[in-house]
Parts: structure tokens; sequence; C-alpha cells
């Protein structure tokens, strides 16, 4: 039987000897945060995943960003923590949906919100984050953009860059689009001093009324360095607890008790123990040509981003 520490120090024992660089996207618990070489947003990790010397590459989070790992580092062994663990945004859309939208909006640059599945980045011309993605769409030659799926981060972004004519497709992250305003109001009223910090994933109706809108990242380290000494934290609940150790002398509150993300909740500590000894987890192939198709939409991205 282990207690959490001893599972913690034995999983820290076997990843060195298996040479497994462990990531965790924030919204994972507290305790799979304190095993891993690093913790943050999907892309952020995949970039943290290329530079690493580890051989083998464990992501704890949802399918995508396991792909997205693979596509930027196609050479080393790639784990994802949980078989089960996908993303209901990144599977609303496929590439047969894709090519038919190019079809009707002929002539518009394809953008797709790193949260899609591999083969879907393959029919789109660049990916963006929801920390960059005004950045990249104003930066694009095109006026005209078809942003896909999450319309709520597309409307976001589309208020920040007016000059675009954005196209947005029905779609997007269920979870946070399930905080509604009227949850806002009646948590305003709960914990007036608190200023409200919201993923551009939420309801523009939600968002509007933010003290700031940005990535989980963003949120974490505006939080940090806020002197405001209480929070609404409107992204996955996991933030909450997150931001309770690292800043013990502020207060943070749930935005909506109802936003936690199954999916990543399906990965525990002993999940992570089982895949670094060898015996758990599901390794992440994807063809040649997915890969090297995709990559160029996440090329594209990083181009920009550099210039």
């Amino acid at each position: 039987m282990f207690t959490t520490k001893a599972l913690q120090e034995e999983i820290i024992r076997l990843k060195k000897e298996n040479d497994i660089c462990i990531l965790a996207h924030a919204y994972q618990s507290q305790d799979i945060w304190e095993v891993a070489d690093y913790v943050g947003d999907s892309y952020g990790l995949s970039l943290e995943a290329a530079k690493a010397g580890q051989t083998s590459v464990l992501m704890c989070g949802v399918r995508f960003m396991a792909e997205t790992v693979k596509i930027l580092s196609p050479d080393k062994k790639v784990l994802l923590s949980h078989p089960q663990a996908g993303c209901p945004m990144a599977e609303q859309m496929d590439v047969e949906t894709v090519n038919q939208l190019k079809e009707s909006y002929p002539g518009y640059t394809v953008a797709a919100y790193i949260n899609t599945t591999a083969e879907l980045k393959t029919a789109c011309d660049v990916c963006v984050t929801s920390s960059s993605a005004v950045k990249i769409i104003r930066g694009l030659e095109n006026k005209d953009i078809l942003f896909i799926p999450d319309c709520n981060l597309g409307a976001w972004t589309a208020s920040q860059v007016p000059e675009k004519n954005i196209k947005l497709v029905e779609g997007g992250c269920p979870v946070h689009a399930g905080i509604q305003p009227e949850t806002v109001e009646s948590m305003r009223r709960l914990y007036p001093e608190a200023e409200l910090l919201v993923h551009p994933e939420c309801l523009p109706q939600v968002a509007s009324q933010a003290d700031y809108v940005g990535s989980t990242t963003g949120i974490m380290d505006y939080a940090k360095n806020s002197g405001a000494r209480a929070f609404l934290i409107g992204t996955e609940n996991s933030i909450v607890q997150h931001l309770q150790f690292a800043c013990p002398d502020k207060q943070f509150y749930a935005l909506s008790k109802d936003c936690t993300c199954n999916n990543m909740r399906l990965t525990t500590l002993m999940d992570v123990y089982h895949c670094v000894k060898g015996d758990g987890g599901e390794e992440v192939r994807l063809p040649a040509d997915v890969m090297e198709k995709a990559r160029r939409c996440i090329d594209a991205m990083l181009q920009m981003e550099r210039g």
C-alpha cells in the first residue's frame, strides 16, 4: 500500500530510471504536478518536450495534447496517461467538415485552435493558442479568416481584432461554455472584492464582465502578480487549488462549481505510476503524412510568433 508521498517518490525514481519526461497540463491535480518535469498549457508543454533530453515523454492530459507532442517530437516515444482522455471540442469537427467549409468560404485562411486533432490540423493553414490567437490573427495577411472550432475564443479574438473579417463555426469547450452570465452576477454578489479572471473559451457574455481574459497560464500569472487579494477563477476548477498552493496569502474561488473537465480528471497519480513503470497508458502513434501536414499548420504559428 502506497501513501501519496511514497508513490510520488517511486514515480520520480522510475521516470529517471526509464528516461521519461513527464508533462502535466495545468488542469491535472496537484499531486501529479509535483512529479512532473514541466507544467503548463498544452502547446507550451509540447515545446518543452521537444527540447527535453529524455527519449520518452508522458503527457498527463488529453489525446490532442499527446498528438501535438508527437508531431513536434516524432522520434520520441510519446505516452498518453489515460487512453480514454479525449477532448469534446477537439472531436467536434473532422477533415470532411473543414473541406466543406473551405468550399463555402473560398479564399479564407483557416485558423485552427491548437485544441484540435492532428488529422484536423492537416486541413488548416495556421494554428493558434488561447494566448497567441490575437497576435496570430492580427498578423495574417488575409483579412478573411475562418476560425475553428471554438466560437467563443473566436468571438473574443474578433473583438480584439475588429479589422479582420472572422467567420465562426458553432463549437467549443462544453465545460467553459457552461458558465452562465447569471453565475457571474451571483458570485460577484458573494465576493464583491474579488477580481474576475476568465478563459476566452467562456461565453462572450461572461468574458465581457471579466477583469482579465486569458489562457490558463495567463490567468495564473495575473493572479500571482496582482495586488488584489481575492479572485474568482473562470476556468477549470483545478486552477483554484493550484493558485491556493502558489499564493497562500490570497483567496481564490471557483466561478462555477461545475467547471470541471471529466477527461482531465481521468488521470490519477496511480495511472502515472503505471505509465512510468511500463504497464500503463497508451503510446501515441500517428501516420507520417499526418504528422508532416499537421506540422505545417503548427510551424506557420511558430514563424508568426517569432516574427
